[in-house]
């Protein structure tokens, strides 16, 4: 069957409020539902977890623009590893004809724009410098398994990612650029953009018209929307692991406040840095470990009563 796109030009990007942000999907108006379509089982089958996520503490902090540099590249970092399974398996099953409706690559995948940021974060040999972290690891383990062996589940993981990055991606993706200081022009956070949707908000509508004419039961319209709830808290690890991260690095650190050993203030080229974020069991830098530990108002009388107690040994010998 061939594919239609909305010719709309596409409306206008969001305002970003000052405070909080809910990137919730937008209802779209005089749609006519059915309350067994699969569209509105999922809408409504993951309402629950969709608030959880949303309420998570990385998320509000994303929304509030509260966001570290650090933490965003390795979030995008995730997301590479994560849509590289989920677009290898729907390219595997896209004449499947349970997800064979649902397949548009050129409109939605997101495999190479992922590859451009990395490129822009990391560099060119971003490749040497990325690794999947142990959350994104599972997500990854779970797509591999159902496009194997129960394909007819993809529909919940293709909806649960697409859907959101039509919806509340779009306002991640103005928080990231100002929060972060990215250019205007998009480097950075390709991802969130879809140069193949005119419309976003009737390519949905298209979607989720595709998602309810899928030839399903019942029975396995209900695993779908079990599955894309399990989407849900595969993402919800991935943001628990990065707000560990972020606890584990020293404020000065994640600001740039402090100066790596290359004297440039590019934390990249630090390797127990490097490897700190990693994940890697490695101890942390002693360099920046002993700056941070310098600025604490203990220490900093320790040291001044050894420095006393040394000047006065030096005055007692020069008697």
């Amino acid at each position: 069957m061939e594919r239609t796109l909305p010719s709309e030009a596409a409306t206008e990007g969001l305002e970003v409020p000052e405070e909080t942000l809910s990137y919730e999907d937008l209802e779209e108006e005089g749609s006519t539902r059915s309350p067994t379509d699969l569209s509105e089982l999922l809408k409504e089958g993951t309402k629950e977890s969709h608030d959880r996520a949303e309420n998570t503490q990385f998320v509000k902090d994303f929304l509030k623009g509260k966001i570290k540099r650090e933490l965003f590249k390795l979030g995008t970092v995730a997301l590479f590893y994560t849509y590289s399974a989920l677009e290898e398996e729907m390219e595997r099953n896209k004449d499947h004809p349970a997800f064979a409706p649902l397949y548009f690559p050129l409109e939605l995948h997101r495999k190479e724009a992922l590859e451009k940021d990395l490129e822009y974060f990391y560099g060119e040999d971003w490749q040497g410098k990325i690794r999947c972290s142990e959350a994104a690891q599972s997500y990854v383990d779970r797509i591999r398994h159902i496009g194997q062996n129960e394909p007819e589940l993809l529909a919940a993981h293709a909806y649960t990612r697409y859907m959101g990055d039509l919806s509340g991606g779009q306002v991640l993706k103005k928080v990231a650029q100002r929060a972060l200081r990215l250019p205007s022009t998009g480097e950075g956070v390709q991802f969130y953009t879809f140069e193949n949707i005119p419309n976003a908000q009737q390519f949905k509508q298209l979607y989720r018209a595709r998602l309810n004419a899928l030839d399903l039961e019942q029975e396995t319209k209900e695993r779908i929307v079990q599955e894309a709830n399990r989407a849900f808290e595969f993402n919800m690890q991935v943001f628990d692991e990065l707000d560990k991260i972020g606890a584990l690095v020293v404020e000065e650190v994640q600001d740039g406040g402090l100066p790596v050993h290359d004297g440039r203030g590019d934390m990249r080229k630090c390797p127990y840095y490097a490897a700190k974020l990693a994940g890697s069991e490695g101890t942390g830098c002693p360099y920046h470990l002993a700056l941070a530990m310098l600025k604490q108002p203990p220490v900093q009388l320790a040291l001044a009563a050894c420095v006393a107690l040394v000047a006065g040994v030096a005055a007692w010998y020069m008697m």
